[in-house]
């Protein structure tokens, strides 16, 4: 048993890896990332980057895809799609002996689709038919244009994690578009699924920026205590949403609630310990999806506890405080959104662009 296993038996929080590579597939290093503990994987534009620029893993089959006569976005997405069903091979066990609560993988429709509803729709149904395992997480972005195509998907009945969550007000609206499709949604429910990606350390990183321009003790002193406090309300409004007549309801259906994940848990500053995103955000109902040296580093030495709900006053007096020192919230939020998108274009197409070279050296 390792303190991955603990934090989900004693603290009812799911641990995530956050990255995927095809050679872990391969060497069973994956499969004992499951063994240790691990009961999910996500995937995102950058790490596909990483994994096939670093390697000539990919190469085999892509030779064979150009060969076939398939474009190179055409082949991006089959070698995607090919990692995408080995993970969910891997964790379709996870899936089955949880009955369906873990054991996803998380796969993100085209980027440049963030700003476009209908296109994402068509996206997000396009892929959840291609790869179609129960245990398959289509990622759409929680922007504006994001939030319709999020209730339709659910309407669907098709699984979805909700991606790039900054703001207090936009994960409303996603729980908001998950309760709704699930009511547009008919018959049983069992089968329909969702997580709710709230970004953490990127929030510190941007406020922790503005609080030095200010220059000021009281900025100082609250350096380091944003992107905690807003997931600790955050999973305070979880709790609020999925309960009540209107949610009781829908469980009659056999619905589930649509847990909240922490996303970007590793540690930005280097001063900050690196288990400060995972040692302060455990709780029932809840998933941290980590990258693998903040996995390692929890395991070494993180402390599984209760922390999410342990003070949620005193996490909303720090976000009012962080805004009567002179940090818009809501600006910030908007700023990580944009960044974030366009971090995930730049990955995509860095990626196609480096395909294009490659394949023309075949």
């Amino acid at each position: 048993m390792t303190r991955l296993h603990d934090l989900h038996a004693e603290q009812g929080q799911s641990p995530w890896l956050d990255n995927l590579r095809r050679a872990w597939i391969h060497s069973g290093d994956l499969a004992d990332w499951v063994e240790r503990g691990v009961r999910g994987i996500t995937s995102n534009p950058s790490i596909f980057q990483k994994a096939m620029t670093g390697t000539d893993a990919y190469d085999e089959q892509f030779r064979e895809l150009l060969a076939g006569g398939a474009s190179t976005e055409d082949c991006y997405w089959t070698l995607v799609v090919t990692d995408i069903l080995g993970a969910l091979d891997v964790l379709a066990p996870v899936h089955a002996a949880s009955g369906g609560v873990d054991g996803y993988v998380s796969v993100e429709v085209d980027p440049s689709l963030a700003t476009d509803t209908d296109g994402t729709i068509a996206a997000a149904r396009a892929l959840d038919e291609r790869i179609d395992r129960p245990n398959l997480y289509v990622k759409i972005p929680a922007t504006a244009e994001g939030i319709p195509a999020i209730r339709q998907m659910v309407a669907e009945g098709r699984s979805v994690n909700v991606t790039l969550i900054f703001s207090l007000e936009r994960y409303a609206a996603v729980m908001e578009a998950y309760l709704s499709g699930l009511e547009a949604c008919g018959g049983d429910l069992s089968g329909v699924s969702s997580v709710a990606s709230f970004f953490i350390s990127r929030t510190d990183s941007e406020v922790d920026r503005r609080l030095d321009a200010l220059g000021t003790d009281e900025a100082t002193a609250l350096r380091g205590r944003t992107a905690v406090a807003q997931g600790q309300v955050a999973y305070a409004m979880f709790r609020d949403a999925f309960s009540g007549p209107r949610w009781e309801a829908l469980t009659a259906r056999g619905a589930r609630v649509q847990r909240p994940l922490w996303a970007s848990t590793s540690t930005k500053d280097p001063s900050y310990p690196d288990t400060l995103y995972v040692d302060t955000l455990i709780g029932p109902d809840t998933v941290n999806t980590l990258p693998d040296a903040t996995l390692e580093a929890f395991e070494d030495h993180g402390t599984v506890a209760r922390t999410v709900d342990a003070d949620p006053a005193g996490a909303r007096a720090v976000l009012a405080a962080v805004e009567a020192a002179g940090v818009d919230l809501a600006d910030v939020a908007r700023v990580l959104e944009d960044e974030g998108v366009a971090a995930f274009i730049a990955s995509f197409d860095d990626l196609l662009a480096t395909l294009a070279d490659k394949a023309a050296t075949f």
